[in-house]
């Protein structure tokens, strides 16, 4: 590709949105393991609910500051005179039941980390620790949501999780790179399934992932 060349992609990150394109180009899809990331995408995934995620995403870095960088133990800890004060925030979107929401994830959140040893852990044996990769060719057969975010969802809403409905649990998982589904004519595509690699072998309990983006040895 000459440097002049524009790069193909995901119908919805068009070139003129600076942001969503870094967003795309960078982040969506990647595999991601880090419990402190999958707890980021977990809440701001809850927040986007009737909105658009590039509006959730504009405010990404303010939402990073008032929750602590979403370490999980941090959040959970929040009192309610911290989240009433998140009311009066601009910079954050003031519904109350999203912004309780996301302390009562990280609550339930620590309850999985103790149960299975990690957030991660979890989240991924819901795709049996493989990236599922899907060759949709045009944006209209990409699906809201699948009989994998319908399990996750219900699974997650028994643990005490909230704003986990299955749309959003899909949009999880293909965020935080469970799901790869980035057009086949899209540069990204490629570039994700080559991130792919086997965790089967790191089953619930395990005591660690590998590292984001690296393929596990054989």
């Amino acid at each position: 590709m000459s440097q002049s060349a524009v790069p193909i992609r995901c119908h919805w990150a068009r070139e003129s949105d600076a942001l969503m394109c870094a967003y795309h180009d960078t982040e969506w899809g990647v595999p991601l393991r880090d419990d402190r990331g999958l707890f980021e995408f977990l809440c701001l995934e809850g927040v986007q609910a009737g909105l658009s995620w590039r509006t959730v995403l504009a405010k990404r870095a303010h939402y990073r500051k008032v929750f602590h960088d979403f370490e999980i133990a941090r959040v959970a800890a929040m009192a309610d005179r911290e989240l009433d004060e998140l009311l009066l925030d601009p910079g954050i979107i003031r519904n109350r039941l999203k912004v309780s929401s996301s302390r009562d994830n990280a609550i339930a959140a620590l309850g999985v980390i103790e149960e299975f040893g990690s957030l991660g852990i979890y989240l991924w044996s819901f795709v049996d620790g493989k990236t599922v990769l899907n060759r949709w060719r045009d944006q209209a057969q990409v699906p809201a949501s699948t009989e994998l975010s319908d399990r996750m969802s219900k699974a997650l809403k028994r643990r005490g999780f909230r704003f986990v409905g299955s749309t959003i649990c899909y949009s999880l998982m293909q965020a935080t790179g469970m799901i790869n589904d980035h057009l086949v004519g899209c540069f990204r595509h490629r570039a994700c399934a080559d991130a792919v690699f086997d965790l089967t072998c790191f089953r619930l309990g395990a005591p660690q992932w590998p590292g984001r983006g690296r393929r596990a040895r054989s």
